[in-house]
């Protein structure tokens, strides 16, 4: 056995040892708890419908995309595709990318420069960080949602400076005090980036997030809207003003250098945003919320809670979550443990997702127990 191959091994059993090995699973349980199909778009027989019926009206539709975009892979449909989603989301333009993964490396990596500075919350999704990674910026980052650590970085930054935040966080469902994070780049000349990924569906009107919700749409740098969430599709968009969609189009690699999406991929993404258009879904889903918390409030659960449809119960270690994750598959839940190193050591938890298609009785069910695992 050569070194590489006892260098894989021995990664693994370290895995092991700590409870942390990752396997893949097919076999989901009835109850949804896990998916972050928010909206159960990926579950609708009219989105399905829409995309059989748009794909039939597209001249010249293929299954696969033929090349990358700046060769054979764009269509003028793609084209329209964007403009739809930049007006429902008042931006000037947007990029499409193949995943949010995608999108945030290609946006960060090929912005910030060798004398550039990022700034980013301590929390912010490894895709972000992976973007920053790739720069030769200078990278710091800050304590979670707090301002005066914020300003503490900005007061050290040099060149353009980048502030990465997500409006709502993907392993506690927190949310981001953006207003504040805002007017604190503004004093410092930065650029604000919000990630929107799991704010799409859920806040403001029409479920177009919350930085259109606090009004800061023409305020922030740019947005990252990512479709594999409350949309239950795939992809993503970089949204902003015109000269940045053809910066991107020129420097960011990992749109340059990949396959463009198939034509069924942008219609699916064309008609889930029409159904999202199409009625306010966010009542529903917030209603969804307050019953959970209530739920938990009235059985003297003494959980954390969230505005949002992420919730969390926090556990100390990566045994004690995954065991815990596996009593409540056995009744039928599919709710999943997310252990360390995706979360720091101490903070294994249960991540709950809540959906407009679960019950009260489902949510009541689930509540009791999770009382009797304490």
């Amino acid at each position: 056995m050569n070194k590489t191959w006892q260098f894989i091994l021995h990664k693994l059993q370290d895995r092991k040892e700590k409870g942390s090995l990752r396997k893949l699973s097919s076999n989901p349980h009835p109850i949804d708890f896990c998916s972050n199909d928010y909206l159960g778009f990926s579950r609708s027989a009219e989105l399905q419908q829409n995309i059989a019926d748009t794909l039939s009206q597209i001249p010249h539709s293929a299954i696969g995309s033929g090349g990358s975009r700046l060769l054979s892979g764009n269509h003028a449909y793609t084209e329209e595709t964007e403009a739809f989603i930049s007006n429902f989301h008042q931006a000037e333009s947007g990029l499409i990318f193949n995943s949010g993964y995608d999108a945030n490396v290609g946006l960060i990596s090929s912005l910030a420069q060798r004398g550039d500075t990022i700034i980013a919350d301590e929390l912010i999704h490894a895709s972000l960080i992976d973007g920053a990674r790739l720069s030769h910026a200078n990278r710091y980052t800050f304590k979670h949602n707090n301002i005066e650590a914020l300003e503490a970085k900005l007061k050290l930054a040099t060149g353009n400076i980048y502030v990465l935040v997500e409006s709502v966080y993907s392993m506690d469902g927190d949310l981001a005090p953006l207003q504040e994070i805002n007017a604190c780049c503004k004093k410092y000349d930065a650029n604000l980036i919000v990630d929107e990924a799991h704010a799409l569906g859920i806040f403001g009107i029409y479920g177009k997030g919350r930085v259109q919700e606090l009004g800061l749409e023409k305020e922030v740098f740019a947005r990252v809207v990512t479709f594999g969430k409350a949309l239950g599709c795939h992809g993503a968009i970089v949204l902003g003003n015109a000269p940045l969609r053809e910066y991107l189009l020129n420097y960011a690699r990992s749109f340059i250098y990949t396959t463009a999406a198939p034509l069924h991929s942008i219609a699916s993404i064309n008609c889930a945003y029409q159904l999202l258009a199409s009625a306010d879904h966010t009542p529903w889903i917030q209603q969804t919320i307050q019953q959970y918390s209530d739920a938990l409030k009235s059985a003297g659960y003494r959980g954390l809670t969230s505005q949002s449809t992420i919730q969390t119960i926090r556990y100390q270690s990566n045994t004690s979550a995954k065991n815990a994750a596996a009593s409540l598959q056995q009744k039928g839940f599919d709710i999943r443990a997310i252990v360390s190193p995706t979360v720091p050591i101490g903070t294994e938890r249960l991540r709950i997702c809540l959906h407009t298609y679960n019950t009260e009785e489902e949510i009541n069910a689930l509540i009791q127990s999770l009382v009797l695992l304490k």
